[in-house]
């Protein structure tokens, strides 16, 4: 089967509606610019501490614009910013009754991610060749989907259960095309990849109203709670959350299989819809460890410094466990792996039935 161009354009058309639709002014950002440090002094004062800061708008508004500012300390290391000259920073402007305030708000890290970002897609396109630029493709139009239709739909107070399903199927089935075109192997995948996604949220849904974590589980949480000028109900963020954080892992685990099967069957097409079966799940199980691993890892990796912590202070697993932060992070961890281990049988018994199927009406 074939996409005419008249179902991309349709397609695409609709992608851009709903991305009209949904990404509508939601709430106004502060406007920042970036600018060169010119002279910085040492610090100076008591509790709190600070330093004499000359510096250069390079961007905005302002871009040419000279001033010298009170860059003050909070003793907080976390949040302190100490300068010297040649730093390029982003900074925060409040224009108010004439008299014009600057703020340091951090380093300027843009640069450098924009280099990684180059070297990760011309790595993709050297190793992957064509599968490259169709991971290239796929992965500009997931970031899409979540930032423009998703996030903002979210925010203007559309049902986040409801939503996450509809993007997410979307997200699945233009990836699963993309990559493999339209096939047995791609369906498989993207049917197995649907039911351990949605599995993983569900789990995950139940298990915390069950348990009443409050989705509280992390610093960015608070900030967004402080920041946003109308009100959200952080619980809603839940269910997307696990149902994204699922979904890169899932598919892997599902193509992964439904490939494995596919080449199987292309070099023996005698062997039965069970013996299909069986080594599609031979290969899923040698896959789960690792990508079970994955998730796990992906969360300790990213929670060191409160992993230190208990270490520190030696706190009990009991202790550890019933903290707000620490069981939501372990039910996303658990849901999420439990959604990958169900994609497993399900894809392996989808893609050898598909397989099989084509042989016999053929």
């Amino acid at each position: 089967m074939k996409f005419s161009i008249k179902k991309i354009l349709a397609f695409i058309l609709l992608i851009f509606i709903l991305t009209t639709f949904f990404s509508g002014t939601v709430f106004a950002m502060q406007e920042t610019s970036t600018a060169v440090v010119i002279e910085a002094s040492g610090l100076k004062g008591v509790s709190p501490t600070y330093q004499t800061v000359k510096l250069k708008i390079t961007s905005g508004n302002f871009k040419g614009r000279i001033f010298t500012i009170k860059n003050q300390t909070a003793g907080n290391y976390a949040y302190d910013m100490v300068v010297k000259k040649g730093d390029r920073v982003s900074v925060y402007i409040k224009e108010q009754n004439g008299n014009i305030n600057v703020f340091i708000i951090d380093f300027y890290h843009q640069n450098y991610i924009l280099y990684l970002t180059l070297f990760f897609l011309v790595l993709l396109i050297l190793v992957g060749k064509g599968k490259g630029i169709k991971a290239i493709l796929t992965l500009s139009f997931t970031i899409f989907i979540i930032i423009k239709i998703i996030l903002p739909a979210i925010l203007l107070g559309y049902n986040s259960i409801l939503v996450t399903i509809i993007f997410s199927t979307v997200i699945i089935v233009v990836s699963m095309l993309i990559i493999a075109g339209f096939n047995n192997k791609s369906i498989a995948a993207i049917l197995g990849t649907l039911g351990g996604v949605l599995l993983a949220g569900f789990i995950a849904y139940f298990v915390e109203k069950k348990m009443g974590l409050t989705g509280f589980s992390s610093d960015e949480v608070a900030e967004l709670i402080m920041n946003m000028p109308q009100q959200i109900d952080i619980k809603n963020l839940i269910f997307p959350g696990i149902i994204l954080g699922a979904l890169g892992a899932v598919m892997d685990v599902s193509i992964s299989i439904a490939s494995a099967e596919d080449e199987i069957y292309k070099a023996n097409n005698n062997l039965s819809t069970k013996e299909l079966f069986l080594a599609g799940m031979n290969v899923g199980r040698d896959v789960m460890g690792t990508m079970a691993n994955t998730l796990i890892l992906a969360y300790a990796g990213s929670s060191m410094a409160l992993l230190f912590l208990f270490v520190v202070y030696q706190s009990s697993v009991q202790d550890i466990v019933n903290m707000d932060i620490v069981a939501n992070e372990i039910v996303r961890s658990l849901a999420e792996s439990s959604g990958l281990v169900a994609s497993i049988p399900l894809t392996a018994i989808l893609s050898s039935i598909l397989i099989t199927r084509e042989k016999k009406q053929s």
